[in-house]
């Protein structure tokens, strides 16, 4: 497969085909560059190219969560505290934030697929050697070096979505990705229960180790390369990280970048304390926390397509995103008065019914929270992606052991670090972004 220009045809679309007669474009529909589509789903890009960057996308989810049934037992099996087995989650976070910082500006001057396949077959040597982890310590080097490696799929995936779509087109292959990449915290923690039946958590850690091996084979074989030389950037490290600085100097741009992280810290503080809270402290089996995880994932990939098929093209992007902001900020104050014994005490079911809400909520955010500041991005995709998943990963690392600072037999933590990461987010988001002021949004960033 030839390493140069992009082998996936581009023609040109209009911006809000499919979006209904009379519909606006959503903020960021300016006009695409050529070659660039801006209408149509993801049909246009193939099929099978779609599945594979929603598996790529789906790499986190797969880490994280084939693993959150196991966390009880790890705490057992290696005598460690949860407080300690929970920062296997942040340093495989944190190597996710600081590999796509590497990973990205690499993408911008080699093109998408070299740097996507060396970190792909480094992901399965670090995740097979989780498995035989004989400490904690060693666990958390090995998910240090896990996340690094799995920075590749999350970053290059997003830029190469950048490569093929801008506007209307680029938020509604970002739910489709979405509805693919989804399917992955519906199954994973379903699959890691069920491992776990037959097995110890090590085996969960060689199943994803097999995983690995077929998403590199597949990238290897069938992805193509998506930016053409001409467009790649050359030069030293230097001029390699200059997009950076330019995208970080655009306010409107850094206020989308640290509303979706902390959006991502709300959600994940979620992912790093549900295995606690709900087989802890209400009493959940592993099997059933399973099932409740891979239900709040299907409410959120019911709402990215809303978002995807309903509102986008005829809702502003901005508007979207705030109301699903709201969501949260109301759904994680509920939690945290049931947490507080507000309501008296509180059973299983309430509190999955406001995690389903709040989780349902992020189908709306999250995409939006890519989608707008991408668009400010024409020509350092890679670089603009690299920002957004370190931030995003960074404050969700740093969330992580927040929600276990209480110990074991309290919401209270997850509840409070939702509902703080909410406000702030939305704080970032009105006071940076400013969405009130008309076309603010559609101003392309020059980068």
């Amino acid at each position: 497969m030839p390493e140069g220009g992009a082998s996936i045809s581009k023609s040109t679309h209009n911006g809000t085909a499919g979006a209904g007669a009379g519909a606006a474009a959503p903020p960021g529909a300016a006009a695409a560059p050529p070659g660039r589509r801006t209408g149509g789903g993801a049909s246009q890009a193939g099929l099978l190219v779609t599945f594979i960057l929603g598996g790529l996308t789906a790499v986190t989810p797969l880490a994280m969560d084939m693993y959150l049934p196991a966390l009880p037992e790890v705490t057992r099996s290696l005598s460690a505290p949860a407080a300690t087995v929970q920062l296997t989650l942040t340093a495989c976070l944190a190597g996710m934030a600081l590999g796509q910082l590497v990973v990205g500006p690499m993408s911008d001057r080699y093109g998408r697929r070299r740097p996507l396949l060396v970190g792909l077959v480094t992901y399965v040597v670090a995740t097979a050697l989780c498995a035989f982890a004989p400490t904690v310590e060693l666990l958390v080097a090995c998910r240090l070096a896990q996340g690094l490696a799995g920075a590749a799929g999350i970053v290059i995936a997003r830029a190469v979505a950048r490569d093929l779509y801008d506007g209307v087109a680029l938020a509604r292959f970002f739910s489709t990705l979405m509805l693919i990449s989804g399917m992955a915290p519906i199954l994973a923690p379903l699959i890691g229960g069920q491992v776990l039946r037959f097995t110890d958590w090590r085996g969960v850690f060689v199943v994803l180790t097999i995983l690995g091996v077929l998403l590199t084979a597949l990238v290897w074989t069938k992805l193509p390369e998506t930016l053409a030389p001409a467009d790649r950037h050359g030069g030293n490290v230097r001029e390699a990280l200059a997009p950076m600085r330019r995208l970080l100097a655009d306010r409107v741009f850094t206020g989308y970048m640290l509303a979706g992280g902390f959006a991502f810290a709300s959600l994940f503080s979620y992912v790093a304390a549900s295995p606690f809270v709900m087989q802890e402290i209400y009493g959940a089996s592993p099997q059933t926390f399973s099932l409740l995880f891979g239900l709040n994932s299907i409410g959120l990939m019911i709402m990215g397509q809303v978002n995807g098929k309903i509102l986008v093209g005829r809702v502003r992007l901005d508007k979207a995103l705030g109301a699903g902001l709201a969501v949260v900020i109301a759904a994680a104050t509920a939690l945290l008065l049931m947490s507080l014994g507000v309501f008296g005490e509180t059973g299983l079911v309430p509190v999955a019914v406001a995690l389903f809400v709040l989780m349902s909520s992020m189908g709306v955010v999250m995409p939006n929270t890519q989608t707008l500041p991408l668009m400010r991005a024409r020509h350092a995709a890679g670089s603009a992606s690299a920002l957004l998943g370190t931030t995003s990963f960074l404050i969700g690392a740093i969330a992580s052991p927040l929600v276990g600072i209480a110990g074991e037999d309290t919401a209270v933590p997850m509840a409070v670090v939702q509902l703080a990461s909410a406000l702030v987010a939305t704080a970032c988001f009105l006071g940076m972004c400013r969405p009130w002021k008309t076309g603010t949004s559609t101003k392309g960033g020059g980068v």
